[in-house]
């Protein structure tokens, strides 16, 4: 029998019983991890209000094993709120379908359950505090999250030189199973001529540029994002579920 504290976002819950819920954190030292919260649907509950989607939460589990993942879920028996993002994020339409898609891509990049995924969380609480501030577009927020969680994931996309044979850009054409831009000698069936402020704009969420991404227009913002989907939609080999509930 083992006591662990992490801290964590909490991706969904799920409800267990007449009064308990399944909660799924992504944890900065154990990667995602889920453990039954037992009486937390009660109206009496303490600590149930701080284990909703979105909530930045300090959490103390109890396992019966001497690891935190094992064969039966932990037991999650107490938490502290670090900062309730979610206040500034369920109360706005544009803001909420982002924050969700971000919750589930999150869930999607950490498929084996106690392995740390330290850079995927610390993008989702940066992604969270920004997107709960309002400080840019909710969309905007969101395609810069999926883009960085493609490159710590290993799939970082180019959209200046060739990512094929390493030709200096700006190129011309775009192939997501190529890996970005590519040039006129390496593109393949299925590429894509995009506008060269689409790929500019798509650099720059991806750097963190965010003069020259709040200045694009709207529609090079729509392109932007198509590219993203798709190319998100490739390396998860099926799309997100709440990606088409995103307004652009």
């Amino acid at each position: 029998m083992s006591l662990f504290r992490d801290d964590g976002i909490v991706l969904r819950t799920q409800k267990l019983g007449e009064a308990d819920r399944i909660i799924t954190l992504l944890t900065r030292g154990h990667g995602r991890v889920r453990a039954v919260a037992r009486g937390v649907r009660r109206t009496k509950s303490k600590f149930g209000a701080r284990l909703e989607p979105f909530s930045h939460v300090d959490v103390q589990f109890f396992s019966k094993g001497s690891e935190l993942v094992g064969r039966g879920l932990p037991l999650c028996t107490q938490s502290e709120t670090i900062a309730p993002y979610g206040g500034g994020i369920v109360t706005d339409y544009a803001r909420y379908t982002a924050g969700t898609a971000m919750l589930e891509t999150a869930e999607r990049f950490t498929d084996h359950e106690g392995e740390p995924a330290v850079q995927q969380y610390l993008l989702l609480v940066g992604a969270l505090r920004t997107l709960a501030r309002g400080e840019h577009a909710p969309h905007l927020v969101l395609d810069a999250f999926l883009l960085r969680s493609l490159a710590v994931n290993g799939y970082a996309p180019s959209f200046g030189d060739c990512a094929k044979c390493g030709m200096p850009g700006p190129n011309r054409f775009f192939s997501v199973a190529s890996g970005g831009s590519v040039c006129v000698d390496c593109r393949v069936p299925g590429s894509v001529v995009p506008s060269p402020q689409a790929l500019e704009l798509l650099g720059a969420l991806l750097t963190g540029d965010w003069e020259t991404a709040d200045a694009c227009e709207a529609r090079y913002v729509r392109e932007g994002s198509g590219l993203v989907s798709a190319y998100l939609h490739w390396h998860l080999e099926r799309g997100l579920r709440s990606l088409r509930y995103v307004e652009k």
